[in-house]
């Protein structure tokens, strides 16, 4: 099978071809016809997290070269082991890659996306960025029908990242309005579910006028440039007192401080985004203000049953989609990088 892998941390990404493995036990072969380009790649292809102040968390260890990333995957069966039961070859599914031990109390009470064993495509064992993956267990395959072939598999990141964090400020939404702060791929699917999820008004925020107004053509009611003097009072006039949450799609330093600053008194900020940087606040200000704020992993199986649901009903738009061949990997990792993707870019090997 052919693959697009790192050779170095940092380094472009090059073709390796390895021997098509044949599943044994409960694991199924997909052959993959899309994969979507997530930030978390960029993190991966670097080999560590901005913690801010010139410190990084590396996450290089456990992971051998070549390793091959991409862990928005959807394909076709194309063999299974003796223990696979429910799949069949030809059958198309969008494949779950947060995967834990299985068995321990957090997997059982069903976050395993949470388990402390990571066995995550694409980000501790090799992923989508390839023409076949190997599944462990046909619960991890999610049924493509009713689904649009090219977002099937980046519902299992961006969009099952979005509709989890939409779903954590549920009880703070009754006084609304809602604010997405960050309206890349993941935030512009957040603005798609948030508008099928919460009958209430919802902002968008992000310094690119682009996607300002991308969000604006998705029918977010109003939208903010973080970066614009005397923004804190102008959303706060706006929303008349503070937005009741705030959903931090991109996870940075600035991001964080202007998404906690607009949020109103008993209000909640989610943090989603992974960019980095560091973050404080004065401790009095959480009781004073009452202030929640929760970070959020993509979701469980659960929410992604629940999510493709909704999709299925017709009740969540598509973003945007730019199909490119596998081979372009690279370039799709550099336009991510630099801010110039509106939406997803998604790989077809």
């Amino acid at each position: 099978m052919k693959r697009q892998s790192m050779i170095e941390y940092g380094e472009p990404l090059q073709e390796t071809e390895v021997e098509t493995p044949a599943p044994t036990g409960t694991e199924v072969l997909v052959k993959i016809t899309h994969c979507g380009v997530c930030h978390s790649d960029l993190h991966m292809h670097d080999g560590y997290f901005d913690l801010g102040g010139g410190k990084q968390l590396d996450v290089r260890a456990g992971r051998e070269l070549p390793f091959t990333l991409g862990h928005e995957i959807a394909g076709a069966v194309e063999a299974v082991g003796p223990d696979a039961a429910g799949v069949s070859a030809g059958e198309q599914y969008a494949v779950y890659p947060w995967m834990g031990c299985g068995a321990c109390a957090v997997c059982t009470r069903g976050d395993e996306h949470l388990c402390k064993v990571t066995h995550h495509l694409g980000t501790t064992v090799d992923g989508g960025f390839a023409s076949h993956v190997m599944v462990p267990h046909p619960r991890y395959l999610l049924s493509m029908e009713g689904l649009d072939a090219k977002l099937a598999g980046s519902y299992m990141c961006s969009g099952l990242t979005a509709f989890s964090a939409l779903k954590k400020v549920a009880p703070y939404l009754e006084e609304g309005p809602l604010i997405l702060v960050g309206l890349g791929g993941v935030g512009m699917m957040g603005l798609r579910f948030a508008r099928a999820l919460y009958d209430t008004k919802i902002y968008g925020a992000d310094i690119d006028p682009a996607k300002r107004q991308a969000a604006i053509d998705a029918g977010a009611d109003e939208v903010f440039d973080p970066s614009e003097d005397g923004i804190r009072k102008t959303v706060l006039k706006a929303s008349g007192g503070g937005v009741s949450a705030a959903v931090d799609f991109a996870g940075s330093e600035k991001s964080l401080q202007f998404s906690q600053s607009v949020v109103r008194k008993g209000g909640c900020a989610v943090v989603a985004g992974l960019i980095g940087g560091n973050f404080s606040l004065p401790a009095p200000m959480f009781p004073l203000r009452a202030l929640a704020i929760l970070g959020t992993f993509v979701g469980s199986l659960t929410h992604a049953r629940e999510m493709l649901d909704l999709v299925r009903a017709g009740k969540v738009e598509a973003i945007p989609v730019e199909l490119r061949n596998l081979d372009q990997a690279n370039n799709a990792l550099t336009d991510l990088r630099e801010g110039r993707v509106i939406g997803r870019v998604v790989l077809t090997p």
